[in-house]
């Protein structure tokens, strides 16, 4: 039996239907579906234009009705959309001509009026349902939601997201899009007259196939599964000092939080962009002050239940960089054998074995550029915001200095990666006077070369099972740091196995 999940929605103008489109928006990708139906001035066009111009972040897009056309085709910055109209439509048959029979898979589609041609339309989709309700204005609407097969979850989760707005007060805020990242989570930005916060839209990770060990990929290597992490490690940053978005309301079971807003100031600039030197050299310092610091591996989450932190082991380490022989090589036309296999994890098990025995302290994992934010108002170590630590762990402390120094998404000079490695070294020492610096630049070579291994890896998955081609641009530049790292003697057997074995990224 297909899933079905209905409720509905009162709408009491078209800044309410833009507010409840924007809330499907967080929800919604690319081979998602989704009908309006309704009589004639019921909304629909209102709404698509809603839609629409959230996802591409431009208030004043113009999205004209496609009635005439049958067909409008957008290029949205995280997929394309195709709006249609099938209102002139007599025959199902119809819609390949329009590119619509069969529906691609790498598009988003709204349909309006899809009844003249139901029997055209997937298992799995959302049906919006529209109408007027005059007794309540002459603007306002009721909408009807139904997810049908796959889309009955989305329905589902918008239902709760809903609550959960109305519930913090920010169900009438006006929403602006922000950016994702390479994960499952979404986000917008909440305005009210009282300000700004930022609404995270974080869905339990799916687990996937058992493939580690018994293990998903995301448990194997100990990715969030959930978003308590970030509710307990950003309470524990802030207690030890540091700038971390406070929680202004949460639901843990569902995965929502609306956090602080720490605004849009970066630690880049320019087009190509490339480092400011000073807000390097600042994040560089917050990466030295938390590594001094005896640090908890349990910390509170509510009254009754706390989280412990999970270690950065061998196993996760060999599991990440294994993506380099399953996507990136492949991908470059090369099949490992079972012997090269054999060979790749018997030298990084030996290598690793260092970084494992190294004092521990939080990774956060991914401190870089898209991850940081600037806080002009505050001072010291606090200027500098940290926004995305789900993932931390406990491990050695040189792997997020490489996180920073070599930005897989940016080019970091080699002249500032010495010199703010060496500012690092420095503000070690100044309250560890055993801090060896020969010992770290060892750790950071291997750390460097295991997490520019597993980037290539990653974003050759994220090319090739996800549909994001857009990470491939960065290969060259993880390439290049790959090779600094590889020129560090205690790394020698690696770098010829490399240069045997693994083609470049195409430039």
């Amino acid at each position: 039996m297909i899933a079905i999940s209905t409720f509905p929605v009162a709408l009491a103008n078209e800044a309410a239907t833009a507010e409840l489109m924007a809330d499907l928006a967080l929800l919604i990708g690319a081979g998602d579906v989704i009908t309006l139906s309704g009589d004639l001035g019921a909304g629909k066009t209102a709404a698509a234009r809603a839609l629409i111009r959230y996802l591409a972040a431009d208030d004043t897009l113009e999205v004209p009705s496609p009635t005439f056309t049958l067909a409008q085709s957008y290029e949205l910055p995280s997929f394309p959309l195709v709006h249609a109209d099938l209102y002139r439509i007599n025959d199902a048959s119809e819609l390949e001509e329009i590119g619509l029979s069969p529906l691609p898979d790498d598009i988003m589609a709204l349909i309006e009026w899809p009844e003249r041609a139901p029997d055209a339309l997937p298992g799995d989709r959302i049906d919006i349902a529209f109408s007027h309700r005059p007794a309540l204005g002459s603007t306002a609407r009721a909408a009807e939601i139904t997810g049908h097969g796959k889309g009955a979850a989305k329905v589902t989760r918008l239902k709760l997201l809903r609550q959960f707005l109305d519930g913090a007060g920010y169900l009438g805020a006006k929403r602006e899009r922000m950016p994702g990242d390479a994960s499952t989570r979404s986000y917008a930005r909440l305005r009210t007259e009282q300000g700004c916060v930022i609404l995270m839209n974080s869905p339990r990770r799916p687990d996937g196939p058992p493939i580690y060990n018994g293990k998903s990929y995301s448990a194997a290597v100990h990715l969030a599964e959930d978003v308590r992490p970030f509710v307990a490690i950003g309470n524990g940053l802030r207690k030890q000092g540091f700038s971390a978005p406070a929680i202004r309301h949460s639901d843990l079971e569902s995965g929502f939080l609306i956090t602080e807003d720490f605004g849009n100031a970066g630690v880049v600039e320019g087009d190509p962009p490339r480092p400011i030197v000073e807000r390097y050299e600042a994040a560089t310092d917050v990466l030295a002050a938390l590594h001094r610091e005896v640090l908890p591996t349990r910390l509170p989450l509510t009254a009754d239940t706390s989280y412990d932190m999970p270690v950065f082991d061998v196993d996760a380490w060999l599991i990440e960089i294994g993506l380099m022989l399953e996507w990136y090589m492949p991908a470059r036309g090369v099949k490992p054998s079972d012997a090269l296999r054999a060979e790749f994890v018997e030298m990084w098990r030996a290598l690793l074995e260092k970084p494992a025995a190294a004092p521990k302290t939080w990774v956060i994992r991914d401190f870089h550029s898209p991850n940081i934010i600037w806080l002009a108002e505050r001072t010291g170590i606090l200027r500098v915001g940290i926004i995305d630590f789900q993932d931390a762990l406990l491990g050695p402390a040189a792997y997020d200095v490489v996180s920073l120094l070599q930005d897989a998404r940016i080019e970091v000079p080699e002249q500032l990666e010495l010199s703010l490695l060496t500012r690092y070294i420095k503000a070690r020492r100044v309250t560890d006077e055993s801090f060896d610096p020969a010992d770290f630049a060892t750790l950071y070579a291997i750390m460097s070369a295991q997490r520019n291994t597993r980037l290539l890896g990653t974003f050759a998955r994220l090319n090739g099972r996800d549909g994001k081609p857009h990470y491939l641009k960065h290969q060259p530049r993880i390439w290049t740091y790959l090779n600094r790292s590889l020129a560090h003697p205690s790394l020698a057997p690696l770098r010829d196995w490399y240069a045997a074995n693994v083609p470049p990224p195409v430039p």
